[in-house]
């Protein structure tokens, strides 16, 4: 027969109670409830946090690599349309010699005073 006055019945009943709360915690953890803490208070679980986190991560990268995948088609156009030649081009102009005289692209008849 069991003391009910005792410190056996104490501490059982101080670990019935504790294991009660951790299977109470660990049922609503699995099914993503939230959680009561040390004070009363409700604290909400970090998966919920994380994916959240890992939404808006996911978010940003899918925006990075589309501007990534339009840079690539600009780059394959470059390259496929004969890009090169557009460089050869302007290094050529580099190797012309520069007038000396200032010309604005307006040509003028110096012998008749044409005015612009």
């Amino acid at each position: 027969m069991m003391d009910w006055g005792g410190p056996t019945f104490v501490v059982l009943l101080v670990a019935i109670s504790t294991i009660g709360w951790l299977v109470n915690n660990w049922i609503r953890a699995k099914h993503g409830y939230s959680l009561e803490d040390e004070w009363g208070g409700m604290t909400e679980p970090t998966e919920k946090r994380s994916d959240r986190e890992l939404r808006e991560q996911n978010a940003k990268l899918v925006e990075t690599l589309e501007k990534m995948q339009d840079r690539m088609v600009v780059l394959e156009r470059i390259v496929t349309d004969k890009g090169y030649t557009v460089a050869e081009e302007i290094e050529a102009l580099r190797d012309r010699p520069v007038r000396e005289t200032r010309d604005n692209g307006v040509p003028l008849n110096i012998e008749t005073k044409e005015r612009v």
